[in-house]
């Protein structure tokens, strides 16, 4: 079922993605690592 040639739907997650790709990685990482300290402070502000 996997083909290596190359499809205009690429993976998210190339070996060496493209500048917006890059970018657009970035913003969901730091999505995600800001939504898990929220969670982390609450945890510990909860009594």
């Amino acid at each position: 079922m996997l083909r290596c040639d190359t499809e205009p739907m690429k993976p998210v997650l190339e070996p060496n993605p493209q500048n917006g790709q890059k970018k657009l990685l970035l913003v969901l990482g730091a999505m995600l690592l800001i939504s898990v300290v929220i969670g982390v402070i609450a945890t510990i502000a909860s009594p």
